[in-house]
């Protein structure tokens, strides 16, 4: 994607071939920056406190993150202690352990002077596989959104809804749920985009909002509880959202207040689609029930940053401070509330047997491999970057 007419990714890889660069998303949409990671810590500091944030690009990040430990200590012990800091900064995102393991698999068997090497690799490879399983989810799902336009009469807005971030920079690119929406762009459809604000860390207002304009996509920011009354009212043709864990029952684990956005689309007869790629199935999980539900701190909720008169940035305190606060960052919504799942090999129901008929290999209940074949036709890319904070 674009930013200010320069192609980037949300991760990449310095040309010192050493530092490992991305966008520090916890300053946009006022400050646009570049952050480097030069070591374990880095990595695990970018994800805990959401520098990086979204599934895939969470689990890049960590890949990545393996490959800065090798750098500095290829022994059995470092790749054993990495693995275990990357695994315990976030919970939730079945990513993060899917692209772990990876790396782990592929490190452990080889000799410590090649790991670094072989460590870089495999996480540029993880980072390539990520734009081509997302390119192929827009793919589908603009078959879904056509479908819509065809029933509308010539040239007529297509409203869609989305909730949280999971565009761009909520993987390496193109995105999940906004991957059909940019396509659909391209392509001249005319679509708009209700961007909820995701409370408490606003993802949907500070993230998603930001990247549709450069994209020059029309969208139209709303306080989250505006959802149900849009609905209602006959204002969404669908609504697409983001997965950061899916069960082997098609449950479906995402940002806090997916569900109840879920409730009034199944209400109101809006389709309801998930857009995920394969690695954010968990075939370990026969439901949602048992999806660590990650609680996060109080700060989040009591306290909110903005441009100030004086272009600066204030926080101030919203709550009262003796109020006591709780900060679930997920819920689950049951796969009974999802009209389909769109996934990099075409869309299927929410359920078990629509699951595996997309990915029969996973009937045993082991994880999904990504297709490097796709990679391998992904034409080479030059990432460029510049801070233009």
């Amino acid at each position: 994607m674009k930013i200010g007419g320069v192609a980037y990714r949300s991760i990449w890889l310095n040309a010192d071939g050493a530092t490992v660069e991305v966008i520090d998303q916890t300053l946009l949409p006022h400050r646009f920056a570049i952050r480097s990671l030069m070591s374990l810590a880095d990595a695990e500091h970018a994800i805990k406190t959401m520098i990086v944030r979204g599934a895939p690009l969470i689990g890049a990040t960590a890949a990545y993150g393996m490959s800065l430990a090798m750098a500095a200590d290829p022994s059995d012990s470092m790749l054993e202690e990495a693995h275990g800091c990357l695994l315990a900064a976030r919970p939730t995102a079945v990513n993060l352990r899917w692209a772990l393991d990876e790396m782990a698999s592929v490190l452990r068997p080889i000799a410590p002077t090649q790991r670094k090497q072989v460590a870089y690799q495999r996480a540029a490879e993880i980072c390539d596989e990520d734009v081509a399983l997302n390119r192929a989810i827009g793919e589908h799902g603009l078959k879904i959104i056509n479908g819509i336009a065809s029933k509308k009469e010539t040239n007529a807005t297509i409203n869609i809804m989305t909730h949280c971030n999971a565009g761009w920079l909520a993987t390496v690119d193109f995105g999940t749920a906004l991957a059909p929406i940019y396509l659909a762009h391209d392509a001249g459809l005319k679509v708009h985009v209700w961007v909820s604000e995701t409370r408490p860390r606003n993802q949907g207002a500070s993230l998603t909002a930001w990247e549709l304009g450069q994209h020059g996509v029309a969208h139209t920011v709303i306080v989250d509880n505006a959802a149900g009354h849009l609905l209602r009212c006959g204002e969404v043709d669908m609504v697409i959202v983001g997965s950061d864990r899916t069960a082997a029952n098609g449950d479906v684990c995402n940002k806090i207040g997916t569900y109840l956005k879920a409730l009034a689309a199944k209400d109101n007869g809006v389709p309801f689609y998930v857009a995920l790629p394969g690695p954010t199935i968990d075939w370990s999980l026969a439901d949602g029930a048992t999806i660590p539900i990650e609680e996060r701190g109080a700060l989040e909720v009591s306290h909110i940053s903005g441009r100030n008169k004086h272009h600066g940035v204030s926080t101030v305190a919203l709550t009262p401070q003796a109020s006591a606060i709780a900060n679930p960052g997920f819920d689950v919504t049951p796969a009974r509330l999802v009209t389909g799942l769109i996934t990099e090999r075409g869309v299927c129901a929410a359920s078990k047997e629509g699951l595996l008929g997309l990915y029969p290999e996973n009937a045993n209940g082991a994880p999904t491999t990504r297709p490097l074949s796709r990679v391998d036709k992904l034409p080479p890319r030059r990432q460029r970057a510049r801070n233009l904070a």
